[in-house]
Formats: C-alpha cells, sequence, structure tokens
C-alpha cells in the first residue's frame, strides 16, 4: 500500500512539474507572438505576471471556442500548437474587445466594422505576373473571385457586381478593389517578395482602403494550387471574409482559420463552413430562401482544375534552409528569423515556420545599403522594443521595419575594446538575456555587456565594468557562436552551422547536446538513423524538440529526488 501511494505521489508530482516547466514558456510565446498578451515589463526583466498570463489565457480560450478555464489545460495547449498564420487575432481597441467578450462567447471572431449596406460592388486594378501564374490567363482570375464572393453571398443576404473596367487594369472602381502587387504599394504594409505573407484585406470603413484587397503577385498563384503553387480561391475567399467584417477564426473547419489550407476542391460547389455561415449571418443577417442570387446571372464556368503536380521541394531555397550556416539570428516580436545572404526565414518555438521559402531582406527591412548580402548581428531591444542592426563596422536601428533617420552609425560609439586594445570593427553576435535583462555582444572570441534602459522618451546604453571576458565563460557551448537568442524562461540558445545548444535557467557550465536547426526549427527532414556501436540493428531514438532531452533528464532527476523525500518520509 506504501509503495503504491509512493508511485502515486510521485507520478503526480512529476506530471504536474513537467507541465509547468514545459508549457509556461511555450504558453507565453504563444500568448505574446497573437496579441493576448503585451510586451514585458522592461523595467522589471519579467516575462509576465501569473495573473496576466490566466488572464490572456482566459481571452484566448474565448476566441479560441474551448472550455474557459484559465490554465493550460489539454484543449488550449492542441489550439495553441495548431500550424497558423503570423497574424494577431485580437483586433481593434481593448474597450471594442471588453464589449465583444460579454455579448458573445462564439468560435468565430468579428472585427466590428460591417459595410452599411448589402449590394457590394468590386472590381480589379491588376492581374497576377503571366511569367509567375501562368495558368490565370485571360478572365480566369475574375471566374475565381467571382465563385469567391459567391461562397458569402451563399450564405448571406448580400450582392456582389463587378464594375466594368475600360481596358484590362483600368477600373472604375468599386467597394472592394482588387489588386496584385509587389513590394511597396502605397497601402503602409509591403509585401515581402516571394514566401512570407501570401495576401491582406483592410476591413470596411470610411477610409479609402476600406474593403481593399491585395495579393502578393511576387507568389505563383494557381487554379487549384499545388505544392508548388497557391490556390487564389481559397486566399481570396480568406481574405474577402476579412473585407466583409470578419476576423481570424480557430476553428476546425473555417476558410478563416489563420494559415494558408491549400486548394478546397471543386471550387463551383463549395460552400462555407458552419463557423463561416455564422460568423457572416452574425453581421449581416440570413438569407432568405427566395433572395436573389448574390452574384452576376451569367456565373461564369470553370474548368476542371489541372492534375496536381508531384511534390516538389523549393530549391535552392530548400538547401539553404536545411544546410544551416546562419549569418544571425534574432528573436524579434516573438518570432526567430534565421538570416542567411540575402534572404530570411522565420519561424516560432511551436514549429509552425512562415513559409517553406525565404523573403528578401531589402524587401521588408527597408534602409539597410542597397545590396546588402549580409547581417552581421540582429537583436530587439527590450527598453523600446526597436531593432539594431550590425554591419561590419556600423549599427542601424530600427522602428519596426523601417530605419529610423540618422543612420547607420559607427560601432566605435558602443566603446567596445579588445584585451589587445584595438577597437571592436564587427559584432558576431547579440541577444539580449531574459535571465538578467541585460545586452551581451560577441566579437572575436570575447563578449561585452551593456545595460540598455530608458529615460522618458531616450533609450539609454551603459557598458558595464569588467568587460570583455573570454566566450569560454558560456561552458559547453561553441565560444565562435554564430549567433545566439534568449527564448522561454531565461534559456540561451547558440547557434553554429547547422546546430544548436541550450544553456537552461541561467546557467553557464553545463553540459549540453547539440540539436538540429534545419529539424527542429525549420521544417527539414530528418537524416536516417544511424546504427549505435553496440547494436548496428538498433538506432537511437532522440527526444529533441527545443530542448526535450534537457527536460526530461530534469524530469528523471526530479523523480529520483521526490522518490527518495517520500522513502524518508514514509520510514519516519
Amino acid at each position: 500500500m506504501e509503495l503504491a501511494l509512493l508511485l502515486l505521489v510521485v507520478l503526480t508530482l512529476t506530471e504536474n512539474t513537467s507541465a509547468q516547466a514545459k508549457d509556461y514558456s511555450k504558453a507565453v510565446d504563444w500568448l505574446s507572438r497573437y496579441g493576448y498578451l503585451p510586451p514585458p515589463d522592461p523595467r522589471t526583466s519579467k516575462l509576465q505576471t501569473k495573473e496576466g498570463i490566466e488572464k490572456a489565457i482566459r481571452i484566448m480560450q474565448r476566441f479560441g471556442g474551448v472550455q474557459e478555464t484559465g490554465v493550460l489545460d489539454p484543449a488550449t495547449l492542441k489550439l495553441m500548437s495548431t500550424p497558423r498564420c503570423s497574424l494577431p487575432d485580437i483586433v481593434g481597441s481593448e474597450d471594442m474587445l471588453k464589449r465583444k467578450r460579454r455579448r458573445r462567447r462564439k468560435r468565430y471572431a468579428l472585427s466590428g466594422l460591417t459595410w452599411h449596406k448589402t449590394d457590394l460592388t468590386w472590381s480589379v486594378h491588376s492581374y497576377p505576373s503571366p511569367s509567375l501564374s501562368p495558368g490565370l490567363a485571360g478572365n480566369m482570375v475574375e471566374h475565381i473571385l467571382t465563385h469567391a464572393f459567391k461562397a458569402w453571398s451563399d450564405a448571406a443576404p448580400l450582392s456582389f457586381r463587378q464594375l466594368p473596367t475600360h481596358g484590362r487594369g483600368a477600373p472604375a472602381g468599386g467597394d472592394i478593389r482588387v489588386s496584385f502587387s509587389r513590394l511597396l504599394h502605397e497601402d503602409g504594409y509591403p509585401f515581402d517578395g516571394k514566401g512570407g505573407t501570401l495576401a491582406h484585406a483592410f476591413f470596411p470603413g470610411r477610409d479609402e482602403v476600406a474593403g481593399d484587397t491585395h495579393f502578393d503577385d511576387d507568389e505563383s498563384w494557381s487554379y487549384g494550387g499545388d505544392s508548388s503553387t497557391t490556390d487564389l480561391f481559397t486566399v481570396a475567399v480568406h481574405e474577402f471574409g476579412h473585407a466583409l467584417g470578419l476576423s481570424h477564426s480557430s476553428t476546425d473547419p473555417s476558410i478563416m482559420r489563420p494559415y494558408y489550407q491549400g486548394p478546397v476542391g471543386d471550387i463551383v460547389s463549395f460552400k462555407l463552413a458552419l463557423d463561416d455561415r455564422l460568423a457572416i449571418q452574425q453581421l449581416y443577417g440570413v438569407k432568405d430562401d427566395g433572395s436573389r442570387d448574390g452574384v452576376d446571372p451569367d456565373l461564369p464556368r470553370l474548368p476542371s482544375p489541372p492534375p496536381p503536380k508531384p511534390t516538389q521541394l523549393p530549391d535552392p531555397s530548400f538547401q539553404d534552409r536545411c544546410q544551416g550556416g546562419f549569418d544571425a539570428v534574432a528573436n524579434i516580436r516573438g518570432e526567430v528569423f534565421f538570416f542567411k545572404g540575402a534572404h530570411f526565414w522565420r519561424t516560432a518555438r511551436d514549429g509552425s515556420l512562415l513559409s517553406l521559402n525565404p523573403a528578401q531582406i531589402k524587401n521588408f527591412w527597408r534602409g539597410l545599403p542597397p545590396g546588402t548580402n549580409k547581417i552581421d548581428a540582429v537583436y530587439e531591444r527590450k527598453s523600446d522594443s526597436k531593432i539594431i542592426f550590425f554591419i561590419g563596422s556600423q549599427y542601424w536601428v530600427f522602428k519596426d521595419t523601417e530605419a529610423m533617420s540618422g543612420y547607420p552609425r559607427p560601432l566605435s560609439e558602443w566603446g567596445m575594446t579588445k584585451k589587445s586594445g584595438e577597437p571592436v570593427d564587427r559584432v558576431d553576435a547579440a541577444f539580449i538575456w531574459a535571465h538578467n535583462g541585460k545586452t551581451y555582444l560577441f566579437s572575436g572570441g570575447e563578449f561585452w555587456r551593456f545595460d540598455e534602459s530608458r529615460i522618458g522618451e531616450q533609450a539609454t546604453r551603459k557598458l558595464e565594468p569588467g568587460y570583455p571576458r573570454d566566450n569560454s565563460l558560456w561552458a559547453g557551448v561553441p565560444s565562435d557562436m554564430d549567433d545566439v537568442i534568449s527564448w522561454g524562461g531565461g534559456d540561451a540558445y547558440f547557434f553554429k552551422d547547422n546546430l544548436y545548444w541550450v544553456l537552461k535557467n541561467g546557467g553557464l557550465n553545463q553540459d549540453v547536446a547539440p540539436k538540429s536547426i534545419a529539424v527542429n526549427w525549420l521544417r527539414c527532414p530528418a537524416p536516417p538513423p544511424t546504427p549505435t556501436a553496440a547494436n548496428p540493428r538498433h538506432t537511437k531514438c532522440s527526444c529533441d524538440l527545443h530542448g526535450s532531452s534537457s527536460f526530461l533528464r530534469s524530469s528523471w532527476i526530479l523523480l529520483i529526488s521526490a522518490v527518495l523525500v517520500i522513502s524518508e518520509f514514509i520510514r519516519k
């Protein structure tokens, strides 16, 4: 009986501690990234408060349609682990959000903005590039968009009429204006080239851009997309949902789920899922059986979609992404950016990768020198959320994706001098350690520590005495790392070539095993297992999803300790 009680208590302690250690930091990252948590307070160097986490979880549970408990229960963790779009879920002011919480507990999300009419017009301002989207020649784009509008008018008393154009690319206007654009396109939300974001749409309102729907013309659009292209119909239905006033939905199935879902099959017979029908009817009412068709009388007939092409791996981006050797790695706005050459990838701890294809640095970060093809180091300054880029002997300060005026400035302003007395002429790595809130810069086997704070609107920086110090103080990791980030509750991640090491909980001297960047961060296939020396027929099993091995070792240590303590208690 005593043994059974012992095992029950030990297993309960291990399970509870495991959930707290594993899920807490992941939840903070997820909630911050998608708008449920504010940025951490730089004055206290704390990630978040317990009360703030519980409140954010409750809001997230309301939005996601799971039971509101305020704790990280299995249903909540499952929803958090679902691959999704990088856009936040919380849209609108805090007051508006509070009113919506009191008013409803539905799974779908409304922006709070609608058209004050149900007869809407639309037009096409520009078309996809024939070279990138050869299958959408002729009137195919209008045909696909017409069917995308019909998906919404089938569920609500809405009508959509396409305005005549005076020559291709010269429409008469309309409520919802569709265009295929590249990079900067005069709406304040530039696209990032092939890969990355696919499209965006503006909510209804009185603004000039209200309802406008933009597709990235650097993508390869198709009818019935395959692994190498993007299906226009699926994305159009999603974006038109935004243009009508819907926000993201986390339910399955829903066309408003915040990530690309691939082609839907026969678009002529496509019907919205129940969640989407309820959402649009909440805004515009239920369509009567006797209502007239919501699209032009002569609904275009579409050919059968082409047969899917064999799955193709992106080339050469696949090799670039999966071979490692990154110039810089940075934790920015809750995402991890991997910079290599003139491109970058964006990913998160939950394994979601914004795109298998990289985005171009010059298209996203505006203000770096023309022809920039290498970033030495990047970090996000916590005192004011500015982003610092280091290239050679200069540095830039960015506000979001725009370089601030007066930059670049010389690296010498940081006051770093090597032990040899020579000034530092480049930065190898930079990060803010969540363990203590300090900023660390590495160069040539040495590192410096800075205290960065904010006085009013002015960010301050102070080089702490006693530096530089040798990189060897970070025992267990490469001394010539490619870059470092802080992730989770103070853990430091060191990147070198295609491997990374994790120093847990602010520790410096740890025996850690390297893990694969390609497999654990960038959605690359795992290499075939290698036979062990003892038994070539058996292979090693490694649980290393961002520190799982270390976590399991800690769990066994906890288990053994608990057994000893409880055994002593029973003896007494």
